[in-house]
Order: structure tokens, then C-alpha cells, then sequence
């Protein structure tokens, strides 16, 4: 694979894209993401209550999934940079007890509270991987003891071998540094942050994975 930069990265939306981001989603999936998603939350089977920092939160779609799940004692910080998204954000989740913070994941910071999860949505491919194992030690530092760290992302496959929709999604479409993450294996790289316990769900004909860590 060709070097690649954090300079061709897709990760932050900005623009008309930005604006119309969970409307484009459902319009490009034919109406499939919003069930997709709200399947995906569902099964990471949040407790009532529980703390949870959901990082490149973007529009608030998922926090406000999230906290449909942990009720009115549970508590979403979101992380977010982008300008459009955290407006978003803002008026989709103005709730109580989820706040928002302006900060950068790819850059090493603590807060000042630890949480019981940690939530990442198709944000860490976009990243190349000295950025990724950034984030993954913000992460460590976030949780408390016997914490949870949940990726929803694309799963591990032989992009060579999938079908030509496949091949063309992920190589002309997708965020350059997509196939990189695809090729990593990715519970070896999170047990070296001290995760020794793994849970998976998948979708979309297994091309997409909800990865579930123990810390």
C-alpha cells in the first residue's frame, strides 16, 4: 500500500457533508445505517446508569442512542473538533447529563473523571496508525478498572478477494486509511493496552464489526 499521510484523511467532515451528515448516511445505505446503527447500540448492552465517553461523537446521533439506554442517572461526555458537528451535536443532545468537549482524540490528554466505557464510531480507521495507538492510550487512561471499550468499524477482511462493490467502496470512496486499519488485527494491538477480553457483533455480511474490549 502506498505511504499515506494524516493529510489524506477523511475523518473530519466538513461542509455541505457535515451539514447533512446522518440525512446523506440513510440516503447512501437506501434507509439501512439508521437501523444499522440503533441495532449496534442496542447491542452493546449499556447498563443503566453507566458513564460513558462516546469519542468523535459527531452529529449526537449515537450519543443520543446511548443515552436512551443508560436513563436519566447515566451520564455521555462527547469529544468532537468539528465546527458543524458539534452544533449538531448540541441542539440534536441538549440533555442534562450529556456535556460536550472540544478536544482532539489524536492527541495525548486526560480529563478529569474516569468512565465505565469508552465509545468509538467510524472515526479510528480514518487515522493512521501512529495516531490510532494515541488514541488507543487516551482511552486506557479514561477508563476505570474493568472498564469497556466498544469500536464499531470496519472488521478485518481480504479486501483483494471481496466482491467489486467491496474493492470500489473501500479503495475509491472510503477514507484512503481505511484498507490499513482493514489489514491490522486488532486484538492483538488492544491487548498491549492492557485489554485481555473480547466481544464481537457483525454486520453487513461481516464486513463491519462491533469490537467490545475489557480492560
Amino acid at each position: 500500500m502506498e505511504n499515506l499521510s494524516q493529510k489524506d484523511s477523511k475523518v473530519e467532515v466538513k461542509g455541505f457533508e457535515a451539514r447533512h451528515y446522518d440525512l446523506l448516511m440513510n440516503l447512501i445505505t437506501l434507509g439501512s445505517y439508521s437501523l444499522f446503527i440503533r441495532k449496534a447500540i442496542r447491542e452493546l448492552n449499556l447498563k443503566s446508569g453507566e458513564d460513558i465517553v462516546d469519542l468523535g461523537s459527531g452529529t449526537g446521533r449515537n450519543a443520543c442512542l446511548m443515552l436512551k439506554e443508560i436513563g436519566k442517572e447515566g451520564r455521555i461526555t462527547g469529544i468532537e473538533i468539528g465546527e458543524v458537528m458539534k452544533e449538531k451535536f448540541l441542539k440534536k443532545c441538549n440533555f442534562p447529563n450529556i456535556k460536550l468537549i472540544d478536544r482532539k482524540i489524536d492527541e495525548p490528554f486526560k480529563l478529569d473523571k474516569k468512565f465505565d466505557r469508552a465509545f468509538i464510531s467510524f472515526v479510528l480507521h480514518g487515522f493512521i496508525h501512529e495516531k490510532r495507538e494515541i488514541i488507543l492510550e487516551n482511552v486506557k487512561h479514561m477508563l476505570k478498572p474493568g472498564g469497556k471499550f466498544s469500536i464499531l468499524d470496519y472488521n478485518e477482511f481480504d479486501v483483494d478477494n471481496s466482491s467489486f462493490f467491496v474493492k470500489f467502496a473501500i479503495r475509491k470512496i472510503e477514507c484512503p486509511l481505511a484498507e490499513d486499519f482493514i489489514e491490522r488485527d486488532w486484538k492483538t494491538i488492544l491487548s498491549k493496552y492492557g485489554f485481555i477480553k473480547f466481544e464481537e457483533s457483525f454486520y453487513f455480511k461481516k464486513k463491519v464489526r462491533l469490537l467490545t474490549a475489557f480492560l
